[in-house]
């Protein structure tokens, strides 16, 4: 199979510069790199071109050979003295050692230099919990918490890193057959950092990084929910040296309410009333988690009929609506009687008055059940 044309490979003209030499080469090693094709046997094969054209044109003397002569000036199968790319003479792992520093040092998706320049170091974070109500949970609140951190301890000084200079790199100086070949790694002695302890207090750790507590205040948005996990930038451990504070991640947990029960955004509460209220009817107060809400009980209610307060549940985090909030009438029976209830009870019992006659619409349990989910 005949080889395609240098110049046609990076299409660019036999007139391009050095830097324009370089910057094709960039383009088309990233576009047909591996690690954005996998799997792509034509792709890795461009790849390879590409890097055997650049390894031709980018050096003077084999460029003018190679205008002058074609591929017969540079070796007949691409320059390496015969072996070449395109001849299999060097695998992927070849051209990534010697023209990773193409991408500037840093390398790209999982080639290069393997170094970067100095780092932005972040501190760890760390996980609290808060326990909330089901009103702080619906209408949202404000914490005040403290916190054992790490912090910078006060006295604590840095200097500049004799391995790398400040730089975060360390350079590493390769001779190969094209000549000596650069590349960066990261600073081992600094990690990247480009800066080393200097003076360390007492009680602080190698880092000049000591423990202490800090008050912190915490907006808790309407709407959360048990098990969501709130995200407080900044407010982690500090890092050593000048870097960024790692975050505070706040996971909220339901504190049990012993009167409303939740159900996803709906919520449940029981409500208790006398004979009486329930023969004659009458009007209470319930509390629900926006305030105080007055129902009316109807005359006639029965025990165990369940009302229905549109909106008074939680807010929807998957929509813009609210749950609902259902209260489960609960007729109370007294344990003990005064003489003159209990003369009028016996009256009513013997006058037949005051008997159990269910008209035959009184709702089933399952009927009840079935009106919560219409």
């Amino acid at each position: 199979m005949s080889k395609r044309d240098y110049y046609e490979v990076l299409e660019i003209s036999k007139s391009a510069s050095a830097d324009e030499i370089k910057k094709a080469y960039r383009k088309m090693a990233i576009k047909f790199h591996p690690d954005k094709n996998p799997g792509d046997k034509e792709a890795e094969d461009k790849f390879k071109e590409a890097a055997e054209a650049y390894e031709v044109l980018s050096d003077e003397q084999k460029r003018a050979r190679y205008d002058q002569f074609g591929h017969a000036g540079v070796g007949g199968n691409g320059g390496f003295g015969g072996g070449g790319f395109g001849g299999g003479g060097m695998n992927m792992e070849d051209i990534f050692s010697q023209f990773g520093d193409i991408f500037g040092g840093g390398g790209f998706g999982g080639f290069g230099g393997g170094g970067g320049g100095r780092q932005q170091v972040k501190g760890s974070n760390l996980r609290i919990r808060i326990k909330l109500n089901l009103e702080e949970m619906v209408n949202g609140t404000q914490k005040t918490i403290k916190v054992r951190k790490m912090k910078m301890a006060e006295g604590a000084t840095s200097k500049t890193c004799p391995t790398c200079g400040g730089s975060g790199v360390q350079l590493k100086v390769m001779n190969t057959m094209f000549g000596q070949m650069q590349t960066q790694t990261t600073c081992g002695t600094c990690q990247g950092i480009g800066k080393v302890a200097d003076k360390i207090p007492a009680g602080a750790n190698a880092q000049g990084l000591i423990k202490d507590e800090e008050e912190i205040s915490i907006n808790i948005p309407a709407g959360a929910r048990d098990g969501i996990q709130l995200n407080v930038r900044g407010k982690g451990n500090d890092a050593p040296f000048g870097g960024i504070p790692g975050d505070l991640l706040v996971i909220i947990e339901e504190e049990i309410d012993r009167t409303i029960k939740r159900e996803g955004d709906n919520l449940h509460q029981e409500l208790y009333i006398s004979f009486a209220e329930a023969a004659l009817g009458t009007k209470k107060e319930v509390p629900t988690v926006g305030g105080k809400v007055k129902i009316t009980i109807d005359p006639g209610t029965q025990s165990g009929k369940i009302l229905r307060l549109a909106g008074k549940g939680l807010p929807s985090i998957d929509s813009y609506g609210k749950g609902d909030m259902f209260i489960h009438i609960n007729v109370w029976t007294p344990q003990q009687l005064t003489k003159e209830q209990k003369d009028f009870f016996e009256k009513q019992m013997s006058s037949g008055e005051m008997v159990a006659e269910p008209s035959g619409k009184e709702k089933t349990f399952f009927d009840k059940v079935k009106d919560l989910f219409n």
